[in-house]
């Protein structure tokens, strides 16, 4: 078969996005959706599966033939006023809100505009000022294991290593799939972030982002990543900022409950998807990851891309730390509801004595424990040990939905 064969057939029949639904139920209900993400996530073939009744016309904004078409943006609109518009990579061509705008109010017809980025709506500033109220946002993030699990030879221990960018996690073999995670490292440091207006270094962006692997899973001190990379404590936290509205790192806050004992408030840091992690650690296959000091880590990061996927958005996901080291990995909140989330890379899982003590203090009812075992047991009163199937079967389930 050819090398590139499983990359094929992932653009000839896509892998089934969860966000697919979301995104078609929006269109009913916006004339513009913006699907957000990290590059190569897969925004354009999920834009381009999307079933409308419209013709689709898709407009690579990153290409300059495709940019000529827009030379009369007004007019462009106008004449493609029955199509469903697809605008990729539309930070490259922020002039174009104000049009848009103007389009969906002389019309109001809702499903008119799809836009793709690849940034946040923080950072995408003009389309959350100019489109308020006319637009509905929905991040896509890298595969997860829901989406993954139902396809030929899935497996978990492929998905830690690779992640879930489609063409790292489809590639031939775990050489060329590193290769490729390589190749998007570089490609976001030297262009992406000059697209989006940053002119930044793109070395000292990859010193810190190298740092933030090292600190993966850990509490962020901006002061010490500072010191080590001779920088100032305001331009850590600026280029934080910047990674993290690239989708490139997740800073969870800490929860803080009223308890007695002294809780950590400082957030923590992850790199997004695993597979990035382990390019930026030279991670080359799973071997090596098990003998590599963040292989827990990893397997957090893993956990809480599961969560981040598959929970609505509306659970806020933290963790409780006390300085005392007593920690809680992931605790999610919806309302009153909680989701207590321990991550153990070990098929011999235990709690330590200090989340021992919080369960207890805090009196939580249930405590999900997420190993690379197989299937699910409990393991002590209100205490259950879950593969990473299992997890993703319970997050599925109403009560979480």
């Amino acid at each position: 078969m050819f090398p590139n064969c499983k990359v094929i057939l992932y653009i000839c029949a896509m892998i089934i996005r969860k966000a697919i639904h979301e995104i078609s139920e929006l269109m009913e209900d916006f004339p513009v959706v913006a699907i957000v993400g990290p590059r190569q996530v897969g925004k354009s073939t999920l834009a381009k599966a999307i079933e409308t009744n419209r013709e689709k016309i898709y407009i690579d904004l990153e290409n300059p033939s495709d940019r000529v078409r827009l030379e009369d943006p007004v007019l462009f609109f106008e004449t493609n006023r029955d199509k469903l518009v697809i605008l990729d990579e539309i930070q490259f061509v922020p002039d174009l809100f104000p049009v848009i705008r103007s389009m969906a109010d002389k019309y109001s017809e809702n499903g008119r505009f799809l836009v793709l980025g690849s940034a946040t709506p923080d950072l995408l500033k003009q389309s959350s000022e100019t489109l308020a109220g006319r637009i509905a946002y929905v991040q896509l993030r890298p595969f997860s294991h829901d989406e993954l699990e139902n396809e030929t030879d899935f497996s978990w221990q492929q998905l830690l290593l690779r992640g879930g960018f489609p063409k790292s996690y489809l590639a031939r073999n775990d050489s060329a799939s590193l290769t490729w995670r390589n190749q998007f490292i570089q490609t976001f440091l030297q262009r992406d972030l000059a697209s989006l207006g940053f002119n930044l270094n793109p070395a000292g962006m990859y010193n810190l982002w190298m740092m933030c692997a090292h600190y993966h899973g850990r509490i962020l001190n901006h002061s010490s990543l500072g010191n080590s990379l001779g920088l100032s404590n305001h331009t850590i936290r600026n280029h934080i900022e910047i990674l993290k509205g690239t989708f490139m790192v997740d800073v969870l806050q800490p929860w803080l409950p009223n308890l007695s004992k002294r809780l950590v408030k400082s957030p923590k840091l992850y790199i997004s998807d695993c597979g990035i992690l382990h390019a930026l650690l030279s991670v080359r296959s799973f071997s090596d990851l098990l003998g590599n000091p963040q292989a827990g880590f990893a397997w957090e990061g893993l956990i809480l891309q599961t969560m981040r996927t598959q929970l609505p958005a509306e659970w806020n996901i933290y963790y409780l730390s006390t300085a005392a080291q007593a920690e809680i990995d992931f605790i999610a909140v919806r309302g009153n509801q909680l989701l207590v989330v321990e991550c153990k890379f070990s098929t011999s899982p235990t709690l330590s004595r200090g989340a021992k003590e919080l369960i207890k203090d805090l009196n939580f009812e249930q405590v999900l424990i997420v190993s690379p075992v197989d299937g699910e047991f409990p393991l002590s009163k209100g205490v259950e040990v879950l593969s990473l199937q299992r997890f993703s079967d319970r997050l599925r389930t109403e009560m979480y939905q």
